[in-house]
C-alpha cells in the first residue's frame, strides 16, 4: 500500500498509540491501534501521487514524440478501434485491412507546476450533493481535483452518449427499417442501409463539433468555394455557420476541429517553386501549440478527437508537421492515398468536386441510358502515370472509346459526359479526380482506373454497385471491359448512379444526407470508433 515512506507513516502512528496507559486492556489498545492504521493510511491515500490512465481502445504499438504545450514525456497507451465497442464491422465502418494505431499517452505539466496526470473514475451515484444554480463550487473551486471531477463528469456523460449509439447502431442490422418522411436509404448502393441510416440519426440526434476560434483570415476560418478545391472552403465555411452541429461549449463536443486552410496556406504561406513546405508546417505547428497551450482538449486525447479537413494535394503534407496529427487526428482529405499514410480506419476521404462559379447549377442531370450514343468518354491533361498510358491506347483510336487530351473546338465537356454510358476517370499526379463527382452529376456511370485510392464515403457506399473498377493493367483491355457488362447490368448500375447522386451535391444551406452531411457522418463514424477515458479518484 503507497511507498516506503507510507508503511513508516502509518506505523509511527501505531507506536504512538501503544505508549498508552498501561491500564488499558490489550483489546482497547489493539482496537484503537487498527483505527489509527486505518484513518492515517486513508489520509495518505488523499495526499499521494494520482495517476492517469486515458485510454482508447486497439491492439499494435508505436510510439511518436509529443507535440503542442505541456508535452513532457510519454507514458501510457491509448487505443483506437476497441473489437467489442467500436462499429468496425463489415457493414459500416473502417473496411480497411489497415491495423489500428496504438497512440501514446504522454504527462503534461498542470499549472506549470508538479509533473502529473489528474485522471478520475466515476464516484458512486449520490456521492455529490445537490449544487446550487447559481453557484457551483466546482466550476469556481480553484481546487485542481474538483475540476478534474467535473472535466471528467462532461467526458463520461459524452462516453455514455457514444457507446448508446454504437449500441444503437449494432441492433439496427437486425432491426426493420424506419419510416421517414424525408429519406430513407434502400438498396445495393449501401453496404448495409440499416445501419447506416440509425447511424445517421443519431449524428443528428447528438453530435457536437468545437471549432476552435483562434486564428484569423486568410489562413483560417477561410477557405476556396469557386475552384477544385471548393470542398475545402465549403466545407469550413458550413461547419462555422452551422447551428445543427457546432457548439460554443467545449465541454459538449465529441470533436474538435482546427479550422485551417491547406489551400489558403498554399498560396499565402509557401514560396513560390520554393519546393519548401517548412513555412507551412511551422504555421500548422504553431496553431497545434497555440490551441494544446490554451485548452486541455488536445493534450488529453493526443489530438484523437480532432479534425482537420483539405482538398490540396499537400493536406497529407501539411498534417505531418505535427506527429499526433498525422498519427492520431482524423484527417479529412481529398488525397486520400494509402501509399502516402492515409488511414482508414481513422481518416476520411473527402469529394473532390471542381465548382468553378460555387453552385452545381446546370451539373446535374441527363439522359436516360437509351440516349447516351457513347461507350466512354475522357477529356484532360497529361500528367501523373496512368493518363499516359490510357492516352497511349485510346487517343484518336476508336468512335466508341473518346479519349482526347484537349476537346475539340466548340465541343462541350459536360454535354458529353452526358452522351456517355461510361465516363473514365483516372488519377493524376495525385489519386482523387473531381471527373468521379462529375460523372455522377451527369448519371454517367464511373469507370475508376487508380492506384491506393480509397473512395469517398466507401464505409457506407457500396461502389461496386455503381462503378467499373479498371486496374491500371487493364487499361489495354477498357474497351472489351466495358463491351462485356450486359446492358442490363449498366442500367442498373446508372440507376444506382442517379440514386447515390444526393450524397455527393453541394447545397446552401446543407440538406440532408448531401455531401456536407455525408463528411461529417465519416467524421462521426470515426469518432465511434475511438474512447477517451479519464479513471480519476476522489476521496
Amino acid at each position: 500500500m503507497g511507498s516506503v515512506g507510507d508503511r513508516k507513516w502509518c506505523g509511527c502512528a501505531c507506536d504512538l498509540w501503544s505508549s498508552s496507559s498501561s491500564s488499558s486492556s490489550a483489546s482497547v489498545k489493539i482496537l484503537l491501534c487498527m483505527v489509527s492504521l486505518i484513518v492515517a493510511c486513508g489520509f495518505v491515500s488523499v495526499l499521494g501521487p494520482l495517476e492517469s490512465n486515458w485510454v482508447f481502445l486497439s491492439s499494435s504499438s508505436s510510439s511518436s514524440s509529443a507535440t503542442g504545450a505541456g508535452a513532457v514525456t510519454s507514458m501510457k497507451n491509448i487505443h483506437v478501434n476497441d473489437k467489442k465497442e467500436a462499429i468496425s464491422d463489415d457493414s459500416v465502418l473502417n473496411r480497411s485491412s489497415t491495423p489500428p494505431q496504438t497512440i501514446e499517452a504522454i504527462r503534461v505539466q498542470l499549472n506549470g507546476t508538479k509533473e502529473g496526470i489528474y485522471n478520475f473514475s466515476v464516484p458512486g451515484p449520490g456521492i455529490f450533493p445537490p449544487m446550487n444554480e447559481s453557484y457551483d463550487p466546482v466550476l469556481e473551486s480553484p481546487d485542481p481535483l474538483l475540476k478534474a471531477r467535473r472535466d471528467h463528469s462532461n467526458l463520461d456523460t459524452l462516453e455514455a452518449g457514444l457507446s448508446r449509439a454504437r449500441a444503437a447502431i449494432r441492433e439496427a442490422k437486425r432491426a426493420n427499417q424506419t419510416q421517414d418522411p424525408g429519406f430513407v436509404p434502400l438498396g445495393p448502393m449501401y453496404r448495409n442501409a440499416n445501419v447506416f441510416y440509425r447511424s445517421y440519426l443519431e449524428m443528428e440526434k447528438q453530435f457536437k463539433i468545437y471549432v476552435y476560434e483562434e486564428g484569423e483570415h486568410p489562413l483560417f476560418h477561410n477557405g476556396p468555394c469557386k475552384s477544385i478545391y471548393s470542398t475545402e472552403g465549403n466545407l469550413i465555411h458550413g461547419i462555422e455557420i452551422n447551428n445543427q452541429f457546432r457548439t460554443r461549449d467545449p465541454e459538449k463536443a465529441h470533436v474538435f476541429f482546427l479550422p485551417f486552410s491547406v489551400a489558403m496556406l498554399v498560396r499565402f504561406v509557401y514560396v513560390q517553386n520554393s519546393h519548401d513546405f517548412g513555412p507551412i508546417k511551422h504555421t500548422v505547428i504553431d496553431y497545434v501549440n497555440i490551441i494544446s497551450g490554451k485548452y486541455p482538449y488536445w493534450n488529453r486525447s493526443l489530438g484523437a478527437d480532432h479534425f482537420m479537413l483539405s482538398c490540396h494535394d499537400w493536406g497529407p503534407e501539411a498534417s505531418r508537421a505535427t506527429p499526433y496529427l498525422h498519427k492520431n487526428s482524423i484527417r479529412v482529405l481529398c488525397n486520400a492515398n494509402t501509399s502516402e499514410g492515409f488511414n482508414p480506419t481513422k481518416d476520411v476521404s473527402f469529394p473532390e468536386i471542381n465548382l468553378q462559379t460555387g453552385s452545381i447549377d446546370g451539373f446535374i442531370g441527363g439522359p436516360s441510358p437509351s440516349h447516351r450514343p457513347i461507350l466512354a468518354f475522357f477529356a484532360g491533361g497529361l500528367h501523373g502515370p496512368i493518363r499516359p498510358v490510357l492516352l497511349e491506347h485510346w487517343e484518336n483510336k476508336d468512335e466508341d472509346i473518346q479519349v482526347h487530351k484537349y476537346l475539340p473546338k466548340g465541343v462541350s465537356y459536360l454535354d458529353m459526359m452526358k452522351k456517355s454510358k461510361y465516363c473514365i476517370c483516372p488519377s493524376g499526379y495525385e489519386v482523387a479526380s473531381p471527373r468521379i463527382v462529375e460523372a455522377i452529376y451527369a448519371g454517367c456511370v464511373p469507370v475508376l482506373i487508380s492506384d491506393y485510392y480509397v473512395l469517398p464515403f466507401s464505409d457506407v457506399l457500396n461502389w461496386k454497385s455503381f462503378s467499373v473498377e479498371v486496374p491500371v493493367k487493364d487499361v489495354p483491355n477498357l474497351k472489351k471491359i466495358l463491351m462485356s457488362i450486359p446492358t442490363r447490368q449498366y442500367i442498373r448500375m446508372q440507376r444506382r448512379v442517379v440514386q447515390v447522386r444526393r450524397h455527393f451535391e453541394v447545397h446552401s444551406p446543407p440538406k440532408r444526407f448531401d455531401v456536407f452531411h455525408m463528411v461529417l457522418h465519416s467524421v462521426w463514424l470515426r469518432r465511434l470508433n475511438v474512447r477517451v477515458r479519464n479513471n480519476v479518484h476522489i476521496l
